[in-house]
């Protein structure tokens, strides 16, 4: 049975930075695209980054040159490193692949 477990949310304050991991139970990791995606309060979900079994990345443009994809094979677990955090980065993040989905770690950003 595949898991998603992301970890990392947390208060932080404008400008400051947070990184999310998310740890993928089963042997599905290494052989699949990771995604990460948001949900902002009171809107959808939206598509954050995601990343190719080859390091491909490509990122949403409210995010990009702030936001890093990245993951580690050998321990199952792909990142998202968030720099120059805004209010409007509020959500609750998840990571997805091949159609599981984790449950979720929010971010507030806030004085």
């Amino acid at each position: 049975q595949v898991q998603l477990v992301e970890s990392g949310g947390g208060l932080v304050q404008p400008g400051n930075s947070l990184r999310l991991s998310c740890t993928v139970s089963g042997s599905i990791f290494r052989f699949n695209t990771m995604g990460w995606y948001r949900q902002p309060p009171g809107k959808q979900r939206e598509f954050v980054a995601l990343i190719s079994t080859d390091n491909n990345t490509n990122y949403a443009d409210y995010v990009k040159g702030r936001f890093t994809i990245s993951r580690d094979n050998a321990k199952s677990t792909a990142y998202l490193q968030m720099n120059s955090l805004k209010s409007e980065d509020t959500a609750v993040y998840y990571c997805s692949t091949r159609g599981h989905w984790g449950r979720g770690t929010l971010v507030t950003v806030s004085e």
